[in-house]
This record gives structure tokens, sequence and C-alpha cells, in this order.
């Protein structure tokens, strides 16, 4: 029998980029999203299993007004939470654009999102990573209704959406736009609000989507919208109507981490933090006030060798490698948290100057 996996898991270890789970437990961590530190916090979770779906019995009046009260929190009419961000972007993109419709998408959007855009009846293009120019040449010949997919915060590269310019191109060309805010929410913006509420584009984008398993410290994702694209998803959006709701306690979790993210001093320390960082590496791709920060090798073998001494020194440090990259683009992903001390970064970056 011709097993084609077989051959594909062998092409990965020839090339040097087979994935593997990998655990840290006591080491400095510089690679989780848990940027504000929220889940390193003693927690109490009632993880009582929530019986079904949440059109069948995995709904209650609770799990409601947590989302009035999220709603609300992000200055939004109405929110829906999904189980994970990949669903949300999954159940959002494979359900909203109709046949007839276009997206177009940042080339270096998350798989989830392409993942969902591959189950759309919609025709999709991408477009140029932060590129607003070829942004505006692809809408120029867009068809039916226009849907624009970026990151506020890209995952692998650290750097920000040029979301102002791109707001005002979707107004301009009656275009919807998708702020995924995964990474930025938590982070930027007034009480962590994201990156579009820092920015004053809340009211130019269509959607914004933020996850809670990064800053918040928690688990599940958000879909903001209008109470009619709620509606909307609902009734369509098959990775939220199938699957298993999240039990009730993690929706007040959720709710709970959100006020302890309101805080501005632990944001402070952050941006401290990388600035700390930023300021004394002697190249850096990432923004300057990203907590994620990139340290690219063209050779992938140097890349594997120096997360290697970095993890036997001690640091949680993780190798990113292609496919999650392009090809010749493997990099050490560097994540800043407001709880790293000025000690560990100095060390961090004395092994990698």
């Amino acid at each position: 029998m011709d097993l084609k996996f077989q051959r594909n898991l062998q092409d990965r270890k020839e090339k040097g980029s087979l994935r593997s789970l990998l655990s840290f437990d006591k080491h400095v961590d510089f690679w989780s999203n848990d940027y504000l530190g929220l889940a390193r916090l003693p927690q109490v979770v009632d993880v009582k299993g929530s019986t079904g779906s949440r059109l069948i019995s995995g709904n209650s009046e609770v799990v409601e007004e947590v989302e009035r009260q999220v709603a609300a929190h992000f200055q939004s009419e109405a929110a829906l939470i999904f189980n994970s961000g990949y669903d949300a972007n999954l159940g959002l993109f494979s359900s909203l654009p109709q046949k007839g419709d276009t997206i177009l998408y940042d080339e270096y959007v998350h798989a989830s999102v392409r993942d969902g855009i591959r189950l759309s009846f919609a025709s999709s293009f991408s477009f140029r990573h932060n590129d607003v120019s070829d942004l505006k040449k692809k809408l120029q010949k867009a068809e039916g209704t226009v849907f624009v997919a970026v990151e506020s915060l890209y995952s692998m590269d650290g750097d920000l959406a040029p979301l102002l310019e791109i707001s005002q191109l979707c107004k301009e060309y009656n275009a919807l736009l998708i702020v995924d805010e995964a990474h930025s929410g938590g982070v930027f913006g007034v009480e962590g609000k994201g990156l579009c509420q820092e920015l004053g584009v809340v009211d130019s984008v269509f959607i914004r989507v933020f996850t809670f398993g990064k800053a918040y410290g928690a688990h599940g994702a958000v879909v903001c919208c209008s109470d009619e694209v709620r509606e909307f998803l609902i009734n369509f959006a098959r990775s939220f109507i199938y699957t298993t709701a999240l039990p009730e306690g993690i929706y007040t979790h959720i709710l709970h981490q959100l006020e302890l993210s309101k805080t501005e001093d632990l944001r402070k320390q952050l941006q401290e933090n990388i600035a700390c960082f930023s300021g004394k590496m002697k190249s850096q791709l990432s923004s300057e006030n990203s907590p994620i920060q990139i340290i690219e090798f063209s050779d992938l073998n140097r890349c594997k060798l120096k997360a290697q001494q970095l993890q036997e020194a001690g640091f949680a440090v993780k190798a990113i490698l292609p496919p999650t990259v392009p090809m010749g683009s493997q990099r050490l992903r560097i994540c800043i948290h407001a709880f790293n001390t000025k000690e560990e970064i100095d060390q961090l970056i004395s092994m990698l100057n």
C-alpha cells in the first residue's frame, strides 16, 4: 500500500522542518502568548460539562450576559463567543462571504482565516503583506460584496497592520474590513481594547475577532459585530452550530480575566520590557512596541541550533520553520511579557547578539 502520509513525514524530516511537541516548564518564558502574565495567576474555574451545543443545551442566561458585557467592553453592538480563535475564523469566513463575493486577504494572515476562506463559495485573492498599494489594485478589480481580512498584529512576524490606511481604503471602495485582534487584544488600546480602538478606527471596521487564550490568560474567542451578523453566524457558522459549547464556567472566567486585563500597570510594564529588548538588539524586524520580536536566519540549521542553545541555557524560545513561515525566512520568535525581568531580558540578548 502506498501510504502518502508516510512520504510526507519523511519529506519533512529530510528538509529539517518536522514539527514536534516541546515542554519547558522550568524555563524562562520567552515563547508564550501570555503577554500580561494573567495565565500565571491562581485560578479557580468551574469546569462542569456544558452538555451540548449552544443551540441545544449549552446556552444559558449567564452565557448571554457574558456576551453582552464582552460586547460592551469592546465597544461593539453585539458579540458571539466561539470555542477558539480557529473556530471563530473558520465559521466566520466559511459562512459570511457568499457566492459572487470577493475576499481579499493579507498574504500573511492566520491559517484559520485561510482555512475558512477555503470553505467559502466566494472568490478570494491575497495581497502583499501590509502593502496598501497592492490592496488598492485588488479592490479595483473585486466583484460583489468585498471583504478584506487582516490581522492587527501578525503572530509570526510581530509587525502591525497599517490599519488607518487600510480602513480608509475600505471605506473608499465600500469594502467590509475584518480585523483579527488575537495578539493585540489586551496589549493595545485603552484597557487593552485592541489596536483598532487605539487608532480610532473601530467604527470603520465591520468585524473584530478577539481571542482569550493569549493576553487574557483564558480560553475561547469572540466575534465583535452587529446584531444582524451575530444572528447570521448563529444560523450559518458550522463551527459554532455543530460543536459542544464551552462550559459555563469558562464564560464567566473570560469575564473575570477581561476585568483583570483593564489595569494599565501591566501594559506599561510590558511596553517597558519591549523597549528594553528592542532597544538593545542590534537588529530586529518587528514593530518597536510589539510583544512579538523576530530574529530571522538565512540558514535553517543555524536557526535550529540557536534555538537549541537558548533552550539548553534555560530559555523557552521556539524556532519557527517552513512551512509555517516562507522558505528561507526561518526565525526565532521571541515573546516579551510584563513578567520578564530586566536581568532575564539582558541574558537573552547576550546570547542573541
